[in-house]
């Protein structure tokens, strides 16, 4: 039977899976749109995706692509994973793409945002969405602390081993921190962009930055860190609330 190779555009809340890769008898992003696609249309898929987001972590734009055969309605496809998965997981976009494009491979950056927010000022219903600190952070001071991370370096000290080996040099394109729009001073927004990213690095650099910032660590922390790269180091994380797979770029 003849194959095509789809290619998904999707959102989920992190807050309701116990991270995204597929795990045995843990319910996971990847693994409860693959069930889906299993029960609904009978076709075992394997997605390759632009990243692998840790437990909590959301998306508002995560990409995927996965070979199903051509009969089967990409549309089709996309009502049956927004019914099942309502409140959770939302598609926004399914196409077929070429052959040979691959979601983790092509990709040309992938740029996360984080919120922050003083815990005070957190509501109930936002505890899953934004990060709590202990106070309010001045914008400008941290994208100056931020700022160190900005260039191509070895991140070994700023990631969670990987059973798997990967190359740890990445380059970080640019960091932007503002204050929101809506709410103004009281939330500051962290927008990250690089080539790639290492297990849980995003949220142990945010971590390092906030533990300078709050004066738990020298101002040069995270420049010494770059500079003298461990694997086995200390890691300082941040909580995953705060944090989204924000755009993805082809």
């Amino acid at each position: 039977m003849e194959k095509r190779n789809a290619k998904m555009i999707y959102q989920y809340d992190g807050s309701k899976f116990c991270g995204f890769q597929r795990q045995n008898a843990m319910k996971t992003v990847q693994g409860e749109i693959e069930k889906v696609i299993f029960r609904t249309f009978s076709q075992k898929i394997n997605m390759i995706s632009s990243g692998r987001t840790d437990k909590g972590v959301h998306a508002m734009e995560q990409v995927s692509n996965f070979v199903i055969d051509s009969k089967i309605p990409l549309e089709a496809i996309k009502k049956q994973i927004n019914k099942c998965l309502k409140g959770e997981i939302k598609v926004l976009n399914i196409e077929e793409a070429d052959k040979k494009f691959n979601a983790r491979f092509d990709a040309k950056s992938r740029t996360y945002l984080y919120i922050m927010r003083a815990e005070e000022d957190i509501t109930p219903f936002e505890a899953n969405y934004v990060t709590g600190l202990r106070k309010s952070v001045d914008v400008e001071k941290f994208q100056e602390i931020m700022d160190d991370f900005v260039g191509k370096y070895d991140f070994s000290s700023f990631m969670k081993k990987d059973k798997a080996y990967r190359n740890p040099v990445r380059e970080i394109v640019y960091i932007k921190c503002y204050y929101d729009e809506k709410i103004g001073e009281k939330q500051v927004n962290v927008e990250i962009c690089g080539n790639g990213f290492l297990k849980t690095m995003v949220r142990i650099m945010i971590g390092s930055a906030l533990a300078v910032y709050f004066g738990n660590e020298e101002k040069d922390y995270i420049r010494k860190k770059l500079e003298n790269p461990n694997a086995d180091c200390k890691k300082i994380l941040a909580a995953s609330e705060g944090l989204y797979l924000y755009k993805v770029s082809y």
